[in-house]
């Protein structure tokens, strides 16, 4: 089945095998909408419970299959035994904060001074500076961590090195063939790691690295010769997970584990700046994914965009209930001034997009664009667009870039390219995102060398199109027993993408439009049962024709599931993706 929607996009349903559904129901007792969904996803039937059932355990590899994990193991252990202060120079979004806590905490735990530095995102950009380095020198640091950073950092590397200051690096953004002189660099995306790990996010990373080190101090008897308790490493899931989902990783793998097993540790709410956050956001139920990427991690990378940077990583760190209170309360109203500069700037952004809207790149700059909003921007026009989008915001001739990509399309490597040919003068990334700094005069290079680069990739875009559909459900489904089946299959992101469904010949009861933009609605279906929806963005979209009070022609609704918890009632609604008329 096809279905043209009123947006435009195609309505695609997924393949599915007849002979999987029965294996899976007969040999695990499974229902049969959840075998549908393992045999769309094309899962082996001996590997059923360990995709149901992730565990640390089961999916944890040997972390010395990381590239120079043993070197920085070694001088880790010679620092503790010297009682030398370590410093972590962190990143200022939400896998930097979480990294750097991480880190942190298990140091602190582990009775060990650190010294923390977080850049300030507009006067010091992306990545370790000499600056911060000289900083973290002068509190008398003697190694320096570099998290979710470092892979590209040649210069403070080696001032460091000069200094007699070893530095290691625990970083996951993709590398130059060449790498930084450090004492070791661990990133499962350097060109000669083969350790099949690249899916990590840094968060990750450093969990691997803290599951290496608390081996080691096991092993050679360090815990009980000082006299310290052995941290345990699970207890620190909650940060790990936190900065995968945010990241937008794929959940696959340790990943997979780590976002399961790190919910059930979120849930005890152990982390006191987690809990306020919470608290302040009204989280009271079991924080979901969809918490930790649309409710926490905004709230936690908008110091580092508009706010005081180091907000993110004193929050997760915080031991003091009056401060966390009032980092996280900061949080909140940088969050809410984040949300107003990007509603204009987004405005500003699409009047530009009319210009280059044949171009298969959109390569959009502007003088005095906030630096730190322009990468939420470019995600909102890709999605709008499908289309790679990079939006340059330009001061003093120089500007400073944020890239998002489509499938296919490796802006990352497209970047460090770039750097190479001196059409940029630094950056770096992932498959799917990336920063940059850029001289005025090369904005147009750059367009020309990405829109060559892509059409000479002859990437197919018709599929970005595509709504990808797992089956057709009857109204009555939208209830919390069908919901609880479907959850086995979480935790859902990329690796894993969340169910999405159909549901047909449904009449409109009645609908409002919320905060300005989006659309609730009542709809009932041929059975009499009564959906509640909700449709993001709606408003002004193709999609409000149809959800308006006018309507009287019956509809297909595509999109998926959510439950709400308030004052302990549950209620599950549907989110409205896309509409079609019946």
């Amino acid at each position: 089945m096809k279905f043209t929607s009123l947006s435009g996009k195609k309505w695609v349903f997924k393949k599915f095998n007849h002979d999987d559904i029965k294996n899976y129901t007969e040999n695990y007792s499974l229902s049969e909408i959840v075998a549908k969904l393992l045999s769309i996803r094309k899962k082996n039937i001996s590997d059923i419970n360990l995709f149901l059932k992730p565990t640390i355990k089961d999916n944890l590899p040997n972390p010395l299959k990381l590239k120079d994990m043993e070197n920085a193991i070694n001088r880790t252990y010679k620092a503790l035994l010297n009682n030398e202060i370590i410093g972590i120079f962190g990143d200022y979004d939400v896998d930097g904060a979480t990294s750097t806590a991480l880190l942190s905490r298990y140091f602190l735990s582990i009775k060990r001074k650190i010294e923390v530095y977080i850049p300030d995102r507009k006067k010091e950009g992306y990545g370790p500076s000499v600056n911060g380095f000289n900083n973290l020198m002068t509190r008398g640091v003697k190694v320096i961590f570099t998290v979710d950073c470092g892979t590209l950092s040649f210069e403070p590397v080696s001032i460091a090195q000069k200094k007699n200051i070893d530095v290691i690096i625990l970083d996951h953004h993709q590398s130059d063939i060449k790498i930084p002189k450090a004492c070791a660099v661990i990133n499962p995306n350097r060109h000669d790691d083969n350790s099949k790990l690249n899916y990590l996010c840094a968060a990750g990373v450093c969990f691997m690295f803290l599951v290496a080190l608390n081996k080691k101090l096991r092993e050679s008897n360090w815990f009980k010769e000082n006299e310290i308790s052995e941290p345990n490493i699970l207890n620190l899931l909650d940060l790990v997970s936190l900065g995968t989902v945010c990241d937008v990783v794929p959940l696959i793998g340790l990943n997979r584990a780590i976002v399961k097993q790190g919910l059930k540790v979120l849930k005890k709410r152990s982390n006191l700046g987690l809990k306020t956050l919470y608290d302040l956001c009204k989280i009271r139920s079991q924080p979901s994914t969809f918490d930790l990427g649309y409710v926490l991690g905004p709230r936690i990378n908008a110091g580092g965009r508009v706010g005081r940077s180091s907000h993110g990583a004193e929050l997760l760190t915080s031991e003091d209930p009056q401060k966390a209170y009032l980092i996280a309360t900061d949080l909140e109203k940088y969050n809410t001034e984040r949300k107003s500069i990007e509603m204009l700037l987004s405005e500003e952004v699409n009047k530009q997009v009319k210009k280059h809207y044949n171009d298969p790149v959109l390569v959009l700059s502007n003088n005095n664009w906030h630096e730190g909003i322009i990468g939420i921007v470019a995600s909102r026009i890709k999605e709008k667009y499908n289309k790679p989008t990079i939006i340059i915001s330009i001061e003093n001739n120089k500007g400073k870039g944020s890239a998002r990509s489509v499938l296919g399309f490796d802006i990352g490597a497209l970047i460090i390219k770039c750097v190479q040919l001196n059409i940029l003068e630094k950056g770096g990334g992932h498959k799917m995102a990336g920063g940059f700094v850029i001289d005025q005069k090369n904005i147009d290079a750059f367009r020309d060398f990405l829109i060559k680069s892509y059409i000479k990739m002859n990437i197919d875009t018709s599929e970005l199109s595509n709504i990808y559909l797992d089956t057709v459900i009857a109204p009555s489904a939208i209830n919390e027993s069908f919901y609880e089946e479907i959850e086995k299959l979480s935790p859902f992101g990329p690796g894993n993408s969340e169910p999405k469904f159909m549901i047909e010949n449904l009449s409109l009861i009645s609908s409002y439009v919320v905060k300005d933009n989006h659309i609730k609605s009542v709809l009932k279906g041929n059975d009499g049962s009564v959906i509640k929806s909700f449709a993001w963005n709606a408003k002004n979209s193709p999609l409000e024709s149809v959800l308006n009070k006018k309507n009287k022609k019956k509809i297909n609704i595509a999109g998926k599931m959510k439950k709400n918890e308030w004052m302990g009632k549950k209620n599950i609604e549907f989110i409205i993706e896309d509409v079609s008329l019946s």
